[in-house]
């Protein structure tokens, strides 16, 4: 039987990496063999381009280079890790897909919308998503978690995370659109509370969408 696919999406300070762990840890408890990867990265190349890509130097890519940077991960992690792992009965949890091409340089850069579903299918191989769960928050919290995280790691925000609130407020009315478009896929999880909050919100999503499978259950 083949795996289910699960992605993680939203906006910068929303907490997706940490509720995607804790995902995958509450399916592995239930002997549900796991794996787990993140975009732009999960393997040897696509982490590679990801340095690329947050690389803030005198030559940081035009949005077109950035798209197919972004999608030339996306393609090596998908024959190489997704497709064998699904394939294989195993779930995948993933840190970002697809959506987020469609939100960052869609919604957010203005790049057309049509042609990244070609180019997107095309670097997916047709992989789409099962459940993606979309947790959204609002802007100044999210801006509160980056300093927050930003003070505790002594780093600074990258060129993405830099590209300002007009950039990031169009990204978000983004994926809110797309999740209004796909309800039964995309399920929004107020992601505005604390760590325990949100993660009660996903678990309720995910039994409302795979409880027969064992899911959360």
């Amino acid at each position: 039987m083949r795996g289910m696919f699960i992605t993680f999406e939203g906006g910068e300070g929303c907490g997706k990496s940490t509720q995607s762990k804790r995902l995958a840890a509450a399916l592995a408890e239930r002997g549900i063999e796991v794996v787990t990867t993140r975009e732009p990265g999960g393997t040897r190349l696509a982490e590679l381009i990801r340095s690329l890509l947050k690389d803030e130097r005198e030559d940081p890519p035009c949005d077109r280079s950035e798209l197919l940077l972004f999608l030339a991960a996306r393609a090596q992690l998908v024959r190489n890790v997704i497709a064998p792992a699904l394939a294989a009965g195993k779930w995948v949890v993933s840190d970002r897909f697809s959506d987020s091409t469609f939100a960052y340089q869609g919604y957010g850069r203005g790049l057309p919308l049509d042609v990244l579903r070609l180019v997107n299918d095309f670097a997916c191989e047709g992989l789409k998503p099962d459940l993606t769960l979309l947790l959204d928050v609002r802007p100044e919290v999210a801006a509160s978690r980056m300093r927050s995280r930003e003070a505790a790691t002594n780093t600074s925000a990258d060129r993405i995370e830099q590209a300002g609130d007009a950039f990031h407020s169009r990204l978000r009315a983004g994926f809110l659109e797309m999740a209004a478009a796909e309800p039964d896929r995309i399920k929004v999880i107020d992601a505005n509370g604390s760590p325990d909050d949100v993660w009660r919100s996903v678990v309720q999503a995910c039994d409302a969408v795979a409880k027969e499978v064992g899911l959360c259950a």
